[in-house]
């Protein structure tokens, strides 16, 4: 390895992450950070991982600072290179790793939001006119689906006539049936009906029969968002506003988590802190398997 630059070594660890059956936009984002650490690396002559300290990466952070990204852009780029160099050190137990010892920048995360019922309407009521974006926002709500696992539904993993979709995940390895109430299967129902005729299976397509593809669905809902007058919402809103609608109406923890996929129970967790507020959020019922 000792002869191998780290951006020969950076093509060899994005190529362990899709081995490893990583999403897309996960590798995508760990190997641009790479990029950049590689390249403020070359600024200072150092362009193989035995020249690498810990010092070094921690003026990487200084500069990120100083070029004013936030404490969480940086915290994820240091997960990134902490990953990388992990990595390196399976392939050369005799590295020493400079990134084990960085200090993750503190930032306070923000609590999840949840639409109230009454945003949830106006969002409804503006696309209203828009049968495939009906079936998008209604699937991501009532079935609390990630964007990804949207974007990547095919044909075969939805049955109508048990009202069930299967959720076949790359990026969390977590595979799950999830029950499709009534909401969710009219609009869904609606959509196939106008659904272009194509010879690939993903579900949601565009005008010229090509995969709807996740940045362009973000960049539609948020276009709905903001017709509907509804301010800082993110795509990821519709699925808290689906966990917390469950809590709220007695669904088991353990059995919220698992239709979500979440990995770990901690993380749904996190949720019980709304079920003692008094806001009201979309009225969204959903039957056990």
């Amino acid at each position: 390895m000792s002869n191998l630059t780290l951006t020969q070594l950076k093509d060899r660890y994005e190529a362990s992450l899709r081995q490893a059956n990583k999403a897309n936009a996960t590798v995508i984002a760990y190997v641009k950070d790479i990029d950049q650490v590689i390249e403020y690396l070359s600024t200072i002559n150092k362009s193989t991982p035995e020249l690498v300290i810990t010092q070094d990466i921690e003026n990487f952070k200084q500069k990120l600072e100083k070029e004013r990204y936030t404490a969480k852009s940086i915290s994820r780029k240091v997960n990134s290179i902490k990953s990388f160099f992990k990595f390196l050190t399976t392939l050369n137990s005799d590295l020493d790793n400079p990134a084990k010892d960085v200090s993750q920048p503190k930032y306070e995360q923000q609590p999840p939001m949840v639409l109230s019922k009454n945003e949830y309407r106006a969002l409804r009521d503006v696309c209203r006119g828009d049968t495939r974006m009906t079936a998008i926002v209604e699937m991501l709500l009532q079935t609390g689906m990630r964007i990804s696992e949207l974007a990547n539904l095919a044909l075969g993993d939805i049955n109508l006539d048990k009202n069930i979709i299967s959720i076949n995940t790359q990026d969390t390895g977590i595979d799950r049936n999830v029950p499709l109430n009534e909401a969710a299967k009219r609009a869904l129902s609606e959509y196939l009906k106008i659904r272009p005729r194509a010879h690939i299976d993903t579900v949601f397509l565009t005008k010229t029969c090509k995969p709807f593809l996740i940045r362009n669905i973000r960049n539609s809902i948020d276009r709905y968002f903001r017709l509907a007058g509804l301010k800082n919402v993110k795509v990821n809103d519709l699925r808290h506003t689906f966990i917390v609608e469950q809590l709220r109406a007695g669904v088991p923890l353990i059995y919220v988590s698992q239709l979500v996929g979440h990995k770990r129970i901690t993380t749904t967790e996190k949720y019980l802190q709304f079920l003692d507020k008094d806001n009201s959020v979309v009225d969204i019922k959903i039957e056990t398997l």
